[in-house]
C-alpha cells in the first residue's frame, strides 16, 4: 500500500510567493462512454463550495488574499492549482483538501456550469481549429479515453446530472494523488501539512478499486476526416498517436517538435511561411501524456492556398523518415529545446506543476536535467529510425469551406492511391 497523498517541496527564492499544485488521477480520459465531459464538469465544481464555505465565501476568502484558486481538467487527470503569498498560505492551502474532501456540489452550481460548459462548447463550434482538432481525436483514438475534448461532447454533457458527478467526486480522495509546493514556504511545511486543517481526513493508502484503468484508444479506419464550415480560412492538421511521456524515443520527437515548430527559424515557418507565403499560422502540436501523445503538424490557409499548404506538410512529414537532418538542424534543435526547458521553469508555479506532472507519470525527479544531457548523444540517423516508427500511418483532419475540401480530399487520395 502506498500513502494516498505524496506531498513534494520545493523552497525557492521568491518574494514571499508560493504555489501549490495537487494532482488527482482522473481526467477526462476516464470518462464514461456516455458521460465525455463529465470530469471537466466536476473540475469546475470543486471552487464553486467546499468545506465550510458556500461558493461566494469561498470566492470572497481567495480574492480578499489576492489569491488564485483553480481547478483544470486534463486528459489523465484533474490539476488543482493555488497561488498565494506566504502569510496566506495557513489560510488557503486546507481549500485543496476541502475541495477534494469535502465539495459542495450544490444543485443550483451543478446546473451553471453545466449551463456555461454548453454555451463554450456552442461557441467552440464555431472555431475552425477546434473542430479540426476534434476530428483529428477521434481519427486516432476513436472511442477510447484521448478520443475527446476534456470538455466533452454536448450530447452527453445535456444528459449528465448532479448524480453521476457524486461517485466521480466521491472516489478523488482514494487515488495516487501528488501535492507539490515550490516558492516561499513555511517552516517544515511538508510535516505539517497533514496535520492541517482539511488534510488530517485525507486517506492514508491507495483503494485500488479505485485506480482508473484506461483504454486511451486505437485509430479508425479512416484516415482522413472533412469537416465543412461557412470560412474563408481552411486549418489543417496531419499527424499520429506516438508515445507516452519518459518513453524512450519520446525526446527524440521533442528535438523534432523543436525543430519543425519553434521559432522562426523552424522547418514549417520557413517553409510554408516565408518560402511559400501560404499559412499564416504553423505549429506542431506534441503535449507531454501518460498515455500515447498525438505528434500533430497544423496549419491554417486561405482557401486559395490551401492545396499547396497540404502538399507541403506532406512533404515535410515524408521527408523526416526518407531523409536525415542535418547537423546545422539538429543543433540548432538541442539549443531549442534546452531554451524551452529552461522557460518552463521560470515561476513557483511551473516549477510546482512540472513536480507533480512528473512523479504522476512515474518518472524521476531529475528527469528534465537527465534528458538535456542525453541530447547531446543523440543522432541524426536515430531521429529518422525514430520517424520510420512512428510516422508510417498519418491521419489528416481538414476544417473549411465544402470547395476547398474536395480538392484536399482528392490530394489526399492521390497520396494513397
Amino acid at each position: 500500500m502506498k500513502s494516498a497523498l505524496d506531498v513534494l517541496v520545493e523552497p525557492l527564492a521568491s518574494p514571499g510567493v508560493m504555489a501549490a499544485k495537487l494532482w488527482l488521477p482522473f481526467g477526462s480520459a476516464c470518462d464514461a462512454k456516455d458521460q465525455r465531459g463529465a470530469h471537466d464538469l466536476l473540475a469546475s465544481l470543486l471552487s464553486r463550495g467546499c468545506g465550510p464555505y458556500n461558493p461566494r465565501e469561498l470566492a470572497d476568502v481567495v480574492e480578499g488574499c489576492g489569491a488564485g484558486l483553480r481547478c483544470d481538467a486534463q486528459e489523465d487527470g484533474l490539476l488543482l492549482s493555488l497561488r498565494s503569498t506566504l502569510e496566506d498560505a495557513e489560510l488557503l492551502l486546507p481549500l485543496l483538501a476541502w475541495m477534494v474532501l469535502e465539495p459542495h456540489l450544490a444543485p443550483d452550481q451543478v446546473a451553471l456550469e453545466k449551463s456555461l460548459t454548453l454555451q463554450m462548447l456552442q461557441r467552440q463550434r464555431e472555431d475552425p481549429f477546434h473542430m479540426a482538432a476534434i476530428a483529428w481525436r477521434e481519427l486516432a483514438f476513436g472511442a477510447g479515453g484521448y478520443g475527446h475534448d476534456p470538455m466533452g461532447v454536448e450530447c452527453d454533457l445535456q444528459s449528465i446530472e448532479r448524480q453521476q458527478i457524486l461517485p466521480l467526486a466521491q472516489r478523488l480522495p482514494n487515488g495516487r494523488s501528488v501535492l507539490s509546493l515550490a516558492g516561499c514556504l513555511p517552516d517544515d511545511i511538508e510535516h505539517h501539512i497533514h496535520a492541517m486543517d482539511g488534510f488530517r481526513g485525507w486517506p492514508l493508502v491507495v483503494e485500488e478499486s479505485n485506480v482508473c484503468r484506461l483504454n486511451y484508444g486505437t485509430p479508425a479506419c479512416e484516415t482522413i476526416h472533412l469537416e465543412s464550415m461557412d470560412t474563408e480560412q481552411v486549418v489543417l492538421m496531419l499527424g499520429q498517436a506516438t508515445v507516452p511521456h519518459g518513453h524512450p524515443d519520446d525526446l527524440v520527437l521533442r528535438l523534432l517538435q523543436c525543430h519543425l515548430g519553434v521559432g522562426m527559424s523552424s522547418l514549417l515557418f520557413r517553409r510554408l511561411r516565408e518560402e511559400h507565403g501560404v499559412a499564416y499560422e504553423v505549429a506542431v502540436h506534441y503535449p507531454q501524456l501518460i498515455g500515447p501523445a498525438p505528434f500533430v503538424l497544423l496549419a491554417a490557409t486561405g482557401m486559395e492556398r490551401a492545396e499547396l499548404s497540404l502538399r507541403l506538410l506532406l512533404q515535410s512529414w515524408d521527408e523526416l523518415r526518407q531523409t536525415t537532418l542535418s547537423q546545422t538542424d539538429l543543433t540548432l534543435a538541442r539549443a531549442k529545446f534546452i531554451g524551452q526547458m529552461a522557460q518552463a521553469r521560470q515561476t513557483c508555479s511551473q516549477r510546482a506543476e512540472r513536480r507533480v506532472q512528473l512523479r504522476a507519470m512515474g518518472l524521476r525527479d531529475d528527469h528534465d536535467q537527465r534528458c538535456m544531457d542525453a541530447i547531446q548523444a543523440i543522432t541524426v540517423d536515430q531521429i529518422q529510425a525514430t520517424c520510420q516508427r512512428w510516422f508510417q500511418k498519418p491521419q489528416l483532419s481538414l476544417c473549411g469551406p465544402p470547395e476547398s475540401l474536395e480538392t484536399l480530399e482528392r490530394v489526399w487520395a492521390e497520396r494513397h492511391s
